[in-house]
């Protein structure tokens, strides 16, 4: 799947604010199916700690799919572009040479959607947890490898 010609405006009005909770979402290039092998997925997985342990983000809850991923997070030392960056570039590194493949892994752009009220945040979880039973994948959430939330 190309780039979308709005992709820019995804761009326009982006505010990191540390201590801000963010839904952030990235896409798979071409909607390659890539973590549909659990093994795979667990690379990213990798990413996702290294930045909850190097103190950018308190990690909240994240969910990878066969073709994205959800994470939601506290931004703490860094901005959401670089938070992405870093990730997105790691993981694309680490995942290529697990498969064996090369050029761009993800998607250029990302989504970010801000969680500004304590009420919305249970049910931002719910929704990035429950992705893998509305797509038909599993039946039961923990019958999925590849999620976690803080609060379990």
């Amino acid at each position: 799947m190309p780039d979308l010609p709005h992709a820019n405006h995804l761009r326009a009005g982006r505010y990191s604010q540390s201590g801000q909770i963010y839904l952030l979402t990235a896409v798979v290039q071409h909607r390659e199916p890539l973590f549909s092998d659990w093994r795979t997925g667990r690379l990213l997985v990798r990413e996702f700690q290294h930045a909850h342990v190097g103190d950018l983000v308190e990690s909240l809850t994240w969910v990878i799919m066969p073709d994205h991923f959800h994470w939601l997070v506290e931004l703490k030392q860094c901005t959401l572009p670089t938070l992405m960056r870093g990730t997105k570039s790691r993981s694309a590194r680490m995942i290529n040479a697990h498969l064996g493949r090369s050029g761009r892994l993800w998607q250029k752009n990302f989504h970010d959607r801000a969680i500004r009220r304590e009420e919305d945040l249970l049910a931002v979880a719910r929704y990035v947890i429950a992705n893998p039973i509305r797509a038909g994948l599993v039946r039961r959430v923990h019958d999925y490898p590849l999620w976690d939330a803080k609060w379990l």
